[in-house]
């Protein structure tokens, strides 16, 4: 049986993030970005997490070790579809610093930049 994808769709990940990580297939919307970063931070991806950043608050850096992710909870979205040029994603991540299980929550921001989705940033609530 394939291994669902960590991002939480219920979908094997060889169908769902996997291709979109790769560079195979682009985000479709704002929240399959999310789900992919989401992904990408699971597996320690920082060459992606920093090529789907917004050019303008990208990082010099984005830092993966040091948290085990567990789950990740889509709360809600808006706008953020194929047709859209900006949206929206608020979300719970579910991680274990290796003494206590924690949750982060988000409210991100997305847009277009060159016709594909990047994050540009977020408030923590």
């Amino acid at each position: 049986m394939a291994a669902l994808c960590p991002c939480g769709s219920g979908i094997g990940f060889a169908e769902c993030c996997r291709p979109v990580l790769r560079g195979e297939r682009e985000a479709a919307t704002a929240e399959a970005l999310m789900r992919s970063r989401y992904t990408a931070f699971v597996r320690r991806d920082e060459a992606y997490l920093l090529r789907t950043w917004a050019a303008q608050t990208r990082p010099a850096a984005v830092e993966t070790d040091g948290v085990t992710w567990q789950g990740l909870e889509i709360v809600g979205s808006t706008a953020g579809q194929p047709a859209d040029a900006s949206g929206t994603v608020t979300f719970v991540a579910h991680f274990s610093d290796g003494t206590s299980v924690q949750a982060l929550r988000e409210h991100s921001r997305f847009a277009r930049e060159e016709g594909r989705w990047v994050y540009v940033d977020g408030d923590h609530q």
